[in-house]
């Protein structure tokens, strides 16, 4: 016995060595907290490049979940010619020469105004109730699929009498979940595009997986639930945009934001032109006392950070604020990576965040057991959608 359990441990031991490495790119902070012998290929501004195995991702990945209390960090990436074009492009310095400053004018109050008043908060809490009804919504589990499905159906039913809308399963080569895509076709600027998004997936612990308990209430059924009723006051209202809108729900982000680079990567490939994104990443936690809605400032568009600030103070009327979280913490990151404005309002300051997420304890109770907080996103996201895209 004691022989086969050594052969087994050989053989696991070589196919680790054996497995193909990845490039993955990651904030130094986090790396020197997780793994300060980890050898570093070039780092940049905050930024070290690495190679790891699949094995040693998803370890970082538990590591940062487990030691930190925190989301993502890190990139994984599919050449190293991908990684190395990071550090061309960081953030907020790539954008500081343009952006579409243009688009930022609040005008649509007649519009914007009824919508907030038929935002419901309870609409918000059933979709954070059903998602982390699952065992998890991991990128590899059979209910990472099934729970992408109902947001397909889900997000069906809601355009179900629209004839310029639709909604796809993005499928990804490299694991089983696909994200979801919902499209709004633009009346009069169909090739310019808004995307409003969060992902979907979830992940609890170092151990387990596929088939540990991950309700992700918070992280991040929040942010899709908020994505959601966004969805569904637009539609009830006939609203018709004049440029292309996208909501998507991304696959695989708490493993290295995979769903969301594929995506905002092909984008890039196919020349589309995105005038804006917004990542809801966690919504419904109201951690920091004196703010409602947090601006990230880094791997974000400044500029579309102050027209999100002005966006509040007219129609959802709550402080706001701003923090940091760090090279890609969520799949926003993705999009200012390939070149797009990107935005980040967050729940809270990183240092308020919920300490809850990526365990079995981040149910819709640790929020107080209603989506109060997510509300207020909601009414945003709706005031944002409508300026931006008339």
């Amino acid at each position: 016995m004691n022989q086969m359990i050594f052969s087994l441990c050989l053989i696991f031991s070589f196919s680790l060595l054996a497995a193909p490495k990845k490039f993955v790119t990651v904030d130094e902070s986090v790396l020197s907290s997780v793994n300060k012998s980890q050898k570093v290929l070039k780092s940049k501004d905050g930024i070290a490049l690495i190679q790891l195995s699949e094995n040693e991702i998803d370890q970082l990945a538990n590591k940062i979940h487990d030691e930190l209390h925190r989301c993502g960090g890190f990139m994984a990436h599919d050449s190293e010619a991908e990684a190395l074009g990071i550090f061309e492009n960081n953030g907020e310095k790539s954008w500081a020469q343009k952006g579409f400053f243009d688009l930022y004018q609040i005008s649509q109050q007649s519009i914007v105004k009824p919508m907030l008043n038929q935002v419901e908060e309870i609409e918000i809490r059933e979709t954070i109730k059903k998602l982390s009804s699952y065992q998890n919504r991991f990128y590899k589990a059979e209910t990472g699929s099934q729970s992408q499905n109902w947001i397909k159906e889900k997000w069906s039913a809601l355009i179900s009498k629209r004839n310029d809308a639709s909604v796809e399963l993005y499928k990804h080569a490299s694991w089983p979940q696909p994200s979801v895509i919902l499209t709004i076709t633009g009346s009069e600027l169909p090739n310019e595009i808004i995307v409003l998004g969060g992902h979907a997936d979830s992940i609890a612990g170092m151990f387990g997986g596929a088939s540990a308990k991950a309700p992700g209430a918070d992280d991040n059924a929040s942010g899709i639930a908020t994505i959601t009723e966004t969805i569904r006051v637009l539609m009830s209202n006939g609203f018709q945009p004049k440029k292309t809108l996208k909501f998507m729900a991304y696959a695989a982000e708490e493993v290295g934001l995979l769903g969301s680079k594929e995506i905002a990567n092909d984008f890039k490939k196919k020349g589309l032109k995105v005038n804006g994104v917004i990542q809801l990443d966690m919504t419904n936690f109201k951690g920091s006392p004196d703010l409602d809605i947090v601006m990230m400032t880094d791997y974000t568009n400044r500029a579309q950070n102050e027209f999100l600030g002005k966006i509040i103070d007219e129609y959802v009327k709550v402080p706001w604020g701003y923090s940091k979280c760090g090279y890609a913490c969520s799949d926003h990151a993705s999009w200012t990576n390939a070149g797009y404005p990107a935005s980040m309002p967050f729940e809270a300051t990183m240092e308020q965040m919920n300490r809850d997420i990526h365990t079995a304890r981040d149910v819709i109770e640790k929020s107080g057991g209603t989506a109060d907080h997510a509300f207020k996103f909601a009414q945003m996201a709706v005031a944002y959608i409508v300026e931006m895209a008339h």
